[in-house]
C-alpha cells in the first residue's frame, strides 16, 4: 500500500461529492487511495480495484499461513510418508 500524501490524498466529503468523477479517474490513473473525511475525521477510504485485490490477496495469504502455523502448534500435521500412503490408497 502506498503512503498517504496529506495534501492530495485526504479530501472532505463535500469536495469528494462535488468532484466524484475527477476523484475516481485520479484513483484509477494513479492507483493511490483516497481518505474521505466527514466533520474533520476520517470516514472512509476509496481504493482502486487493483489495490483492493492486492489487499485481499495478502489477507488470504496471511490467514493461510496463520492456519498452517496453528496446525503445526496443535500437532495437526502429516509426514510425507503418511500423505503418500493416503494418496496411494485413494488413487488405488
Amino acid at each position: 500500500m502506498k503512503n498517504i500524501n496529506v495534501s492530495n490524498d485526504i479530501v472532505p466529503i463535500g469536495e469528494f461529492k462535488s468532484g466524484l468523477s475527477k476523484w475516481l479517474k485520479n484513483i484509477q490513473r494513479s492507483g493511490q487511495h483516497l481518505v474521505i473525511t466527514q466533520n474533520g475525521r476520517p470516514a472512509g477510504v476509496l481504493l482502486s480495484p487493483a489495490e483492493y485485490d492486492e489487499l485481499m490477496h495478502k489477507q488470504a495469504f496471511i490467514e493461510s499461513v496463520n492456519r498452517g502455523l496453528a496446525d503445526i502448534e496443535s500437532g495437526s500435521t502429516y509426514t510425507t510418508e503418511e500423505i503418500r500412503n493416503e494418496l496411494s490408497t485413494k488413487l488405488g
